[in-house]
């Protein structure tokens, strides 16, 4: 028995999603989705796949006979769309998984906090760059106190679409926040680059964390597990190099105010895509559409136990 579900956004993030659910999932199948252009290859695609469709946005979503039997929505659309999205869906007692960086609801990274938060009515995915780096951040801090975390997520520009574009100081905000909230970190920053390279680059992350008392052996092992923790739902997740350990004497970092004395901890990763809808080269893309199916499955399985157990 598969869960109905919909998808708000017809464009790259929405239409992998649907690809990877009619692929890969044996829990979910698209009952609907919405986009606001009519002629829009996901709509189509849609179509094709035996899904009802509207160009209408939410407003057509909750209008639909459909849509009565969803039991939770996607937003692949953008943080401000978002906003407006959620408050439509919410009357309906859906469930949403928010896949754009406006943080409405508590940010969820799968292998790190997801059994925390599965009775909340809108969830999270951060961000591509909080995807793929806050397990890393979160392992790192398994086994000690990160006094500060950045990261530096490399995207090909030809894999951030008009949405990811328009939410670029959402998505440091709230990948920042991230990494400080679950990953643990004490301070947290984030940056994006958008490379021009032609042929475009995979998705290329970096992890800096600070750290006074580090056992190098008990943080690779803890950032080694989190990995295989992330590649079983992204199979294209992984390091670069073996995690770096370097000393820092008295390096004043402006986030702590301080100068600091410890161990800068890096890992160096690459995120390739599955190329079920969209290049291979947008991995960024991929964690996202992939840690929020993953997190769709995950609750629907939990709901069934709980149905089973009464």
């Amino acid at each position: 028995m598969t869960v109905s579900v919909a998808i708000i956004g017809s464009g790259n993030i929405g239409s992998d999603l649907l690809v990877k659910i009619a692929r890969l999932s044996s829990r979910l199948r698209v009952g609907a989705m919405a986009g606001i252009d009519e002629a829009s290859d996901g709509l189509a695609r849609a179509r094709r796949l035996g899904a009802a469709t509207t160009h209408e946005g939410v407003t057509g979503l909750v209008r639909m006979p459909e849509f009565e039997e969803v039991d939770i929505v996607f937003d692949a659309t953008s943080a401000a769309a978002h906003r407006h999205n959620y408050e439509a869906v919410r009357a309906y007692g859906k469930t949403m998984i928010d896949l754009t960086p406006a943080a409405i609801g508590p940010y969820v990274v799968p292998p790190v906090n997801l059994d925390l938060n599965l009775d909340a009515d809108n969830i999270n995915m951060v961000t591509c760059g909080g995807q793929a780096t806050v397990p890393i951040v979160a392992a790192v801090a398994a086994t000690t106190h990160v006094s500060y975390g950045e990261i530096v997520a490399s995207i090909a520009s030809k894999s951030a679409g008009p949405g990811t574009r328009a939410n670029i100081d959402e998505f440091t905000e709230t990948t920042s926040a991230a990494i400080e909230k679950i990953g643990n970190a004490e301070h947290g920053k984030a940056i994006i680059v958008l490379n021009p390279a032609n042929p475009p680059i995979v998705m290329r992350d970096t992890v800096f964390c600070l750290v006074e008392d580090a056992d190098e052996k008990a943080i690779t092992e803890s950032v080694e597990t989190m990995v295989a923790q992330v590649q079983t739902y992204v199979p294209g997740y992984r390091l670069k190099r073996a995690v770096q350990f370097d000393r820092v004497e008295r390096a004043f970092v402006p986030a702590l105010g301080r100068p600091f004395t410890g161990t800068r901890v890096s890992v160096f990763l690459e995120v390739t895509g599955a190329g079920h809808y969209l290049p291979d080269y947008a991995g960024n893309l991929d964690i996202m559409t992939s840690a929020a199916m993953q997190a769709a499955e995950h609750l629907v399985s939990r709901r069934r136990k709980v149905r089973d157990s009464e």
